[in-house]
């Protein structure tokens, strides 16, 4: 038999899932690590707690797997985005990460986005925004805050460069991680020279790795010190993965033109295969070859959905089960009974762009209950992404939805989903897209597989389907367009300072 193993290195922990070729998991192996906050706004770890997390959690899932050493062909990893390190030329780190959620580099974001620079394309068309999560705020914030640390900086890249370093000596980049968050962009020109030198920046495109390698190809060897840490053989195939949430994609099986990944949580986080090259306001990329040779892939995302609903719950309904709140909001009909609700608790990232918006809760009366709050706040979650599906345009149809995450776990919150979108929603047997799609990588790029597409083909199985209720959808036709005005109409009520 032969296995693969799929890494994923997450905000708190790294796991490692052992996979069979038909994508079932045959052991899973995990190890936490710790954040530092030290000041407000940013967030920190130490990079070799992710090397120490490695070894662990690799020979915890072997061990479960019962698999020996020899059986493993190929191993992948997808990690953290925008996780940003600076090491010597020895490739040791020389300060911790800056975390993705990491904002320190605000200032250095307006910089970017206001340096007029033909490569701001990919965000929103110019529009915006750009992130002080990304990698050139935050190596601009390194340069300028610690220059003496930044002249000792002979590599800058981020957690997943950083283990390919480690396990195959390599210092590479991922094609995912370099087209959606470096403005590396395979259809104009490749590296953002012009934007780095507006910024005074062109010395960070000599810290980058040079070689840059699409996800499933090759990367090299596993090193046979590599090879010790982790309980595996030297010389055990490191195949290239990339940024957690889009290896997911490949992990859900959204491979085709007009296949989304909805990835919920605390937020949501649309990414679809786009029919063609996309540059709008209101949406980010489209990132060609991001994911799949040759396919444009298109991004949304909701900055506060889960949270909303967790926000409710703990001040307002905390006493009342989830199981009882979903029974009684699926009782009442679309709508609530006229209340109406706007999601932007933390601002607005797509379609709007705009940090300030709020939330807000309107058409309250003396007969609304807690159900009827709760099931306008996640009708207001489920409307804000269909206005992200609608926002793609001509480019992105959505013809099937594959969903993940924690809504996964409450079918009135799909069944909205489903409702309001007007297009049947699928969930995967897999939980562990990321994991699974780091394996169908490896798998792939081991030679098991003539493709990626082949290899999700084998290893990606539907577990349900939900179809949507569309007399519920016509239904929902006139809230929606509420919501949709709801945004304008709060806009000069709101309190900016």
């Amino acid at each position: 038999m032969a296995y693969v193993i799929g890494i994923d290195g997450g905000t708190e922990s790294l796991r490692a899932h052992v996979f069979d070729l038909s994508g079932r998991a045959r052991g899973v192996g995990k190890c936490a690590y710790t954040t530092q906050f030290p000041e407000p706004g940013r967030a920190e770890q130490n990079p070799d707690d992710w090397w120490h997390a490695a070894g662990v959690a690799v020979r915890e899932a072997l061990v479960a797997a019962e698999v020996d050493p020899d059986q493993i062909t190929a191993i992948a990893c997808d990690t953290t985005s925008c996780t940003v390190v600076a090491l010597d030329d020895q490739g040791r780190p020389l300060r911790p990460c800056l975390l993705w959620m990491d904002v320190r580099a605000h200032r250095e974001a307006a910089d970017v986005a206001g340096c007029g620079d033909p490569g701001l394309r990919l965000n929103g068309n110019g529009a915006g925004p750009v992130s002080p999560e990304w990698m050139i705020p935050k190596a601009l914030w390194i340069k300028r805050h610690q220059p003496e640390l930044w002249a000792r900086a002979a590599m800058v890249g981020e957690y997943q460069d950083f283990l390919t370093l480690r396990l195959t000596g390599h210092w590479v980049a991922s094609l995912n991680n370099v087209t959606m968050r470096w403005h590396y962009q395979t259809e104009h020109g490749g590296w953002p020279s012009s934007m780095l030198a507006r910024l005074d920046l062109a010395d960070l495109q000599d810290r980058w790795p040079s070689k840059i390698v699409a996800p499933g190809q090759q990367i090299g060897p596993l090193t046979a010190q590599a090879a010790a840490h982790l309980g595996l053989l030297a010389g055990t195939p490191v195949v290239q993965g990339g940024a957690d949430a889009f290896i997911g994609m490949i992990g859900l099986g959204v491979t085709q033109p007009g296949d989304l990944a909805l990835i919920t949580g605390s937020s949501h986080l649309q990414l679809g295969v786009a029919a063609r090259t996309v540059h709008a306001p209101g949406v980010w990329g489209t990132y060609m070859d991001c994911v799949y040779p040759g396919r444009p892939i298109i991004e949304g995302g909701q900055t506060s959905t889960g949270s909303v609903i967790a926000w409710f719950k703990r001040n307002f309904a905390e006493h009342i089960e989830f199981d009882t709140l979903n029974a009684q909001a699926a009782a009442l009909p679309p709508g609530a009974e006229g209340l109406l609700a706007v999601d932007h608790f933390q601002g607005n990232r797509t379609p709007h762009t705009d940090a300030l918006a709020r939330g807000a809760i309107t058409g309250l009366t003396l007969k609304h209950t807690p159900a009827h709050v709760y099931r306008a706040l996640v009708e207001s979650v489920c409307f804000g992404t269909r206005a992200i599906v609608d926002a793609f345009g001509e480019a992105f149809s959505a013809r099937r939805i594959v969903v993940a995450g924690g809504a996964t776990r409450s079918p009135f919150w799909l069944q909205v989903h489903a409702d309001t979108l007007g297009i049947a929603l699928e969930l995967t047997e897999e939980t562990e897209a990321c994991a699974l799609g780091s394996a169908i990588l490896a798998a792939h790029g081991a030679g098991h597989f003539p493709s990626i597409d082949a290899a999700c083909d084998a290893m990606v199985r539907t577990a349900r389907r939900i179809e949507p209720d569309m007399d519920a959808h016509a239904a929902y036709a006139p809230i929606y367009a509420r919501y949709l005005d709801a945004y304008g109409a709060l806009k000069p009520l709101r309190d900016t300072e």
